[in-house]
């Protein structure tokens, strides 16, 4: 299956979207091909949430030849994208690509690296800059970030989407990697969410990284250190 359920998260496991994943891993990968394939992924990610979330309807169609009947997927304008800057914006992107009508909304988040982390774990999280459209009942949203560490910055997140919008029809957290811990902590604050990840990584070290990762996927997309 593209998606499974793997009890505190769904994986996708399509091929071409693990092939991506380890090149986007590979430290040899420069600033330029690991942002193409951010936004590859995203597009992957984009087709499968089609494929594994959204309903098709029957239509007439009128061919050369003759009127038959297909198919076409529902709901592909009621959808919104929400970037978690700066690191999301190529995987979006990508997205975009799949879901070219989608109504986006924009957060700025980070975590203080500096501060370190409590004893739950967590990260002090500020938040700059929140711009979002109209989320309706009948929308698939999709909040995107390419980690999911310890899920500090998803959560602060999650609380201004939510905040906006209850309840809407599906509410999807997307991320290349995640860290159990992450995927733990956001699950439980945050149980009507959709947890989808290419790949759940082995745990975080001291510092909140999550191993083996891909580094930091903001740096390694725009080149800063």
């Amino acid at each position: 299956m593209p998606i499974e359920d793997r009890g505190d998260a769904y994986l996708i496991t399509h091929a071409m979207a693990k092939d991506t994943l380890s090149r986007l891993r590979d430290v040899e990968t420069e600033q330029v091909g690991f942002r193409k394939g951010l936004v590859k992924l995203g597009r992957l990610c984009g087709y499968e949430i089609i494929d594994g979330r959204m309903e098709t309807e029957y239509v007439a169609i009128e061919t050369p030849l003759e009127e038959t009947m297909g198919e076409r997927v529902k709901g592909l304008e009621d959808v919104v994208i929400i970037n978690v800057l700066r690191a999301a914006t190529p995987f979006v992107e990508g997205l975009l690509k799949a879901f070219p009508r989608a109504r986006q909304g924009v957060i700025s988040a980070s975590r203080d690296e500096h501060a370190g982390r409590d004893d739950s774990g967590r990260f002090p999280i500020t938040v700059d800059y929140v711009k979002l459209p109209e989320i309706r009942p009948e929308d698939t949203v999709i909040v995107a970030d390419p980690m999911l560490a310890t899920g500090s910055t998803m959560c602060a997140v999650l609380e201004h989407v939510i905040e906006t919008a209850p309840d809407p029809e599906h509410l999807i957290v997307l991320s290349a990697v995640s860290a159990p811990d992450g995927l733990l902590r956001v699950g439980e604050e945050f149980p009507e969410v959709d947890l989808l990840t290419v790949a759940i990584d082995d745990y975080l070290d001291d510092d909140g990284y999550i191993v083996p990762g891909l580094g930091d996927a903001g740096d390694r997309a725009f080149r800063t250190t």
